[in-house]
């Protein structure tokens, strides 16, 4: 009962954004359109409201984001390995790493933390702040971690890179919403009770729209008539990850829901955004896609699996 009361409200959500795209009771570009608003708006006024308060906070989160960064390091060290096993093309390496680590933190890993009881963790902040704490930091890391496994399988490491990479983090609201929001904590500043209770309306709606979205996507997405490297990705992502993570969490000396916060978030599925960097660096867009719409399903189990241990 307990599985089913953490993880029903976040995949049932996906699945009435995945009927609503089936049934055409929303026009084709609806969803996709929601997913910018809450990938543009409301994520970072989530981030940001949660980071000017509570940045201060972040020393007690520093295990848990160095259990995550390392668990991360080997997940992509595994995503290479099993590339080279299944002998993947040298142009779509890069795809293929990106969909074994980079995931859905945002509007999957949220979510279910936020369904769990608020409790206070040792070092005194909630659960969920402890959450947000975690997420933004590896926001950043991900998307350098992604266009730079992408690039590194269209060219060679160089200066080169450079210009593509910068372009990527000027652009990307929920890492520009954490910068500001990590300035404004470090400079002693709060928001007034008035941008409090906005910001806060708006992290509000990120979420469900967000799960909406992607359950939009699952429907629109394409194989390109092929699953075998999909599914790999999907498998590394959603038994390696939240091993690997399991596994560095204890090693980092973590336990309890700062453990089960890291394994929760290192099983979530592959990220969205995977499939439109992917299309922008000239990756392999069929394989993006279906290592979304497969490790979903793969994840679902991982997930029910973390939530029943805790």
């Amino acid at each position: 009962m307990h599985i089913l009361n953490v993880l029903a409200p976040v995949f049932l959500l996906i699945a009435v954004g995945a009927g609503l795209q089936r049934s055409r009771f929303v026009s084709p570009g609806f969803l996709l359109e929601a997913n910018r608003l809450s990938y543009w708006l409301g994520l970072p006024a989530l981030l940001f409201s949660q980071l000017v308060g509570s940045f201060h906070e972040l020393g007690g989160a520093k295990l848990m984001l160095g259990a995550m960064l390392t668990a991360t390091a080997l997940v992509m060290a595994v995503g290479y390995v099993a590339a080279w096993l299944l002998r993947v093309p040298g142009g779509v390496v890069g795809t293929f790493v990106q969909g074994c680590f980079r995931g859905n933190l945002a509007f999957v890993g949220l979510p279910i933390i936020f369904s769990l009881p608020d409790r206070p963790l040792a070092w005194g902040v909630s659960t969920r702040t402890a959450a947000v704490l975690t997420v933004a930091p590896m926001l950043v890391c991900y998307n350098v971690g992604g266009v730079v496994v992408l690039l590194i399988s269209q060219q060679r490491l160089g200066w080169g890179m450079l210009r593509p990479l910068l372009r990527q983090l000027v652009t990307n609201p929920p890492l520009l919403a954490t910068l500001a929001g990590i300035g404004c904590a470090l400079a002693g500043w709060s928001l007034p009770p008035a941008l409090d209770k906005t910001f806060n309306a708006l992290g509000d709606m990120a979420l469900p729209l967000g799960l909406l979205g992607v359950g939009g996507s699952l429907v629109t997405a394409e194989f390109g008539g092929r699953w075998r490297l999909p599914l790999s990705c999907a498998l590394v992502k959603a038994v390696a990850s939240p091993l690997l993570g399991w596994l560095v969490g204890r090693w980092c000396g973590l336990g309890g829901t700062e453990l089960a916060i890291v394994v929760i978030f290192m099983a979530c599925p592959t990220a969205i955004i995977s499939y439109t960097m992917a299309l922008e660096l000239k990756g392999d867009g069929p394989l993006a896609s279906g290592a979304i719409v497969l490790s979903v399903l793969t994840s679902l189990v991982s997930l029910a699996v973390v939530v029943g241990a805790m």
